[in-house]
């Protein structure tokens, strides 16, 4: 799952400055509040060496010193000093990465690899740390009380293409799509008031809202459809290096519980995408 924004790196970095307040926004939770915690043995894993890319924001680029950046990377050096593990985190090409993992040049690959069955060949996978929902946005006065079955009739805003049009197709009876490009110029659209919704990947909607302000907002629930947006992000590992896996789900975990991955979630993206 590639997820490229190469024009949001210079607005990332206005975004680091902002209050990471969470406010009323909703955020990720993808650790069973009911589930039993169950501790690894961490002297296993006296090190990991996280690989990664530097194309990938706004989990992994680099910045304007040349710093490796991006919510990914700091998730993984969190992951590492909350469980008192030494840690590395280099960056390779993106064509070079899977198979560095592969050939255990690092220990775990955290830059956005796809669950498919064919990386699940190679690989084994922690638990899933964020997914990517589909969302609606409109204008703020249709925000609020929105119903998508209120869009019979009506134009919504998609990528040309894309599994969120696809998605409109099946489940918005009545609605009459209008494709774009890009979800940028489609969402520009709605701006204009040329189309009456969009619907498209939540992260990208949600960078965009934040430098659209008073313009639009997400309108109803998001969306978590694996068999359309993809199962979501995770970190691949070296098939067999359960150790690893253990100590990294046991962490993330650990991270979400203690407030940290919030606070990683917010700086990274201050408008919710959930």
């Amino acid at each position: 799952m590639r997820l490229l924004v190469p024009a949001l790196v210079s607005t990332l970095l206005l975004l680091l400055a902002l209050p990471a307040s969470a406010l009323a926004q909703a955020l990720p939770y993808h650790v069973d509040p009911g589930a039993r915690e169950i501790v690894p043995n961490l002297t296993a894993v006296p090190t990991i060496r996280f690989l990664t890319t530097a194309d990938f924001p706004p989990f992994n680029f680099r910045d304007e010193k040349g710093e490796l950046v991006g919510f990914n990377v700091d998730l993984a050096r969190a992951l590492c000093n909350d469980l008192g593990i030494a840690c590395t985190v280099q960056a390779w090409p993106w064509d070079q990465a899977a198979r560095a993992l592969e050939d255990k040049q690092g220990d775990a690959l955290i830059a956005g690899l796809a669950i498919t069955p064919e990386n699940g060949a190679l690989f084994d996978f922690s638990n899933i740390y964020l997914m990517l929902p589909g969302r609606f946005v409109t204008p703020l006065a249709a925000a609020e009380g929105f119903d998508p079955a209120g869009l019979a009739g009506k134009r919504v805003a998609v990528r040309r293409g894309s599994t969120h049009a696809e998605f409109v197709r099946r489940y918005v009876s009545g609605a009459t799509l209008a494709e774009f490009d890009t979800e940028i110029a489609a969402l520009d659209m709605l701006e204009k008031g040329e189309v009456d919704a969009f619907f498209g990947d939540g992260l990208r909607a949600a960078f965009w809202l934040n430098s659209h302000v008073g313009c639009c907002d997400f309108a109803g629930e998001p969306y978590f459809r694996p068999d359309l947006f993809g199962e979501g992000l995770a970190i691949a590992l070296p098939a067999g290096h359960d150790a690893v896996r253990q100590a990294i789900d046991y962490g993330l975990g650990r991270l979400k519980r203690s407030g940290v991955y919030d606070e990683l979630y917010l700086r990274w993206f201050p408008v919710s995408f959930y």
